[in-house]
């Protein structure tokens, strides 16, 4: 409880900035999802032959997977607020448009005919006796809708819209949990704050329910506006960031140490960083210095001249009791030690990148390269799962390994790929629900030992974290690859022409200068 108070303290004015983002996407979209379902609602009770059509479709769209809708509208909203307003507004339909028809439909049909009967008009019937009976259910339709709509825009972080799921995401990524709560809590207590003032509404007297409703888009307006000046000044230039970059020790926080950047960022999902800088979204990303789409995108990567980052050797984390059931299987997997070099990496990771080749075919290229390629076995001697995180880099890594064992040991390998980030893996490794995962010793002195090794060799980082891990959690690391995948900084290769920036030092004086 004190981390967590602690965390709310250092970061108020965070927390109250992604908090009034997370009402206003929550808002806007219930808002005007109430616009559209309510007269929709209407119409199919009225058009009952037309109501299976409508429902079918509004409840189609709410079995898309979240992250999956927000995919399909980033083509053609881009990212940011736009995409998560849409994806939300689109999940609220349905609970709204079935209230409002169930409520009309199960009004005694006498209670209309004689209004009828005594000259009511089809509009006065409407809104003076049919909306008013059906009220309950079409609040709770509303209030459905609200409570949906807080929870699922905590995904809007991933594609730089803000709100409290940069911290969860962030939180996920660090293997902090006091950063996953310290975001799942005030959205969880917002559902029942909006849950309770709605219900608070549904009980006013006809009156002053009005009233409240008007003002609803006007506390909507307020919360955007407060949303759109929030307290952090806006710099220049606009970064996006992953949110693991933004936590660790060694991504973001380094940076502010060593260089004083001060540089407005938004927390964007690490597959959507390189789309965001080449659709000009952002100014400055961060990522890895061996990412192939630094040459798919012509991308620029700043000097960090004051070297804040660690080196990131690469290599396989595999649990210990593997070796017990395997004792040979050391061997084949140092096969691997020093054969690749950061130029190599680079040029795996673009040929799937950019040039669309098969992860298999491109792992299977560069063993026969080697001379490391051998037949897949009839049948296997064993079984192991391999899992991987969500980038291009790990599934490569992935592919290589599993070929190299299958080929050498006999030994069949399931592949889990895409698991997220380093705490999912790590998580699924310790309890060995995979065997073994691509790992980087930076990330593990950071991330899961909570470790510093300043002054210490690349060498020396290896296998001190080496050590540590086996001593720790019963881990092996594998012997290095031989290439350095560290942070860097990227900017579009034509704008840090323009503004003569090549460093991250000559960034920060930019920064200062404008």
């Amino acid at each position: 409880m004190k981390e967590l108070i602690d965390f709310y303290g250092s970061n108020s004015d965070k927390l109250l900035e992604q908090l009034f983002r997370h009402i206003e996407l929550t808002a806007i979209s219930v808002l005007l999802a109430c616009i559209v379902s309510i007269p929709l609602g209407i119409w199919i009770a009225k058009k009952q032959k037309l109501s299976p059509w409508v429902l079918n479709f509004t409840g189609i769209l709410q079995t898309i997977p979240s992250i999956a809708l927000l995919g399909f509208l980033i083509p053609v909203l881009g990212i940011g607020i736009k995409p998560a307003i849409l994806a939300l507004f689109l999940y609220s339909l349905l609970p709204i448009v079935r209230n409002v028809y169930t409520g009309i439909i199960h009004i005694n049909p006498t209670i209309s005919e004689s209004a009828r009967g005594m000259g009511m008009s089809f509009w006065q019937i409407l809104f003076r006796i049919e909306i008013p009976l059906a009220l309950p259910t079409l609040f709770a339709g509303i209030r459905t809708a609200t409570v949906i709509n807080v929870g699922i825009a905590t995904l809007a972080a991933y594609i730089a819209a803000g709100g409290l799921g940069e911290f969860i995401f962030g939180g996920i990524a660090l293997n902090n949990s006091t950063m996953i709560i310290a975001g799942a809590l005030p959205a969880a207590l917002l559902a029942i704050v909006l849950d309770f003032l709605l219900s608070k509404i549904q009980h006013l007297s006809r009156t002053n329910k009005n009233k409240a409703l008007i003002a609803m888009p006007l506390v909507i307006l307020l919360l955007a506006t407060l949303s759109a000046f929030s307290p952090s000044k806006q710099t220049r230039l606009l970064a996006g960031f992953a949110p693991e970059f933004t936590g660790r020790q060694d991504g973001l926080p380094a940076l502010k140490e060593a260089y004083d950047l001060k540089i407005s960022n938004v927390v964007i999902g690490p597959a959507l960083m390189y789309k965001a800088i080449h659709e000009n979204y952002v100014d400055v990303i961060s990522g890895y210095s061996t990412d192939g789409r630094i040459k798919s995108y012509d991308l620029f990567v700043l000097e960090d001249d004051l070297n804040s980052f660690p080196p990131y050797q690469a290599g396989l984390l595999v649990h210990q009791n593997v070796f017990s059931r395997y004792p040979n299987l050391d061997v084949v997997l140092n096969k691997l030690s020093g054969r690749i070099n950061d130029s190599l990496m680079t040029q795996l990771n673009f040929l799937v990148d950019d040039q669309k080749l098969p992860v298999q075919d491109v792992a299977r290229q560069f063993l026969e390269s080697q001379d490391l390629l051998e037949p897949t076995p009839t049948t296997f001697e064993g079984e192991l799962n391999m899992g991987s995180k969500i980038f291009t880099e790990q599934y490569i890594l992935t592919e290589i390994y599993k070929q190299l064992i299958e080929g050498h040991a006999g030994i069949k390998v399931n592949t889990k790929n895409g698991l997220g980030g380093t705490k999912i893996c790590f998580d699924a490794l310790v309890h060995k629900e995979i065997d073994m995962y691509p790992e980087y010793s930076g990330t593990a002195l950071q991330v899961l030992l909570n470790a510093q090794q300043e002054g210490r060799s690349s060498p020396e980082i290896y296998a001190w974290v080496s050590e540590q891990l086996t001593k720790q959690h019963q881990l092996v690391f594998s012997e290095a690859l031989g290439f350095n995948n560290t942070y860097a900084l990227m900017m579009r290769k034509e704008q840090a022409d323009k503004l003569g920036v090549k460093s991250i030092s000559e960034l920060v004086h930019y920064l200062e200068d404008h």
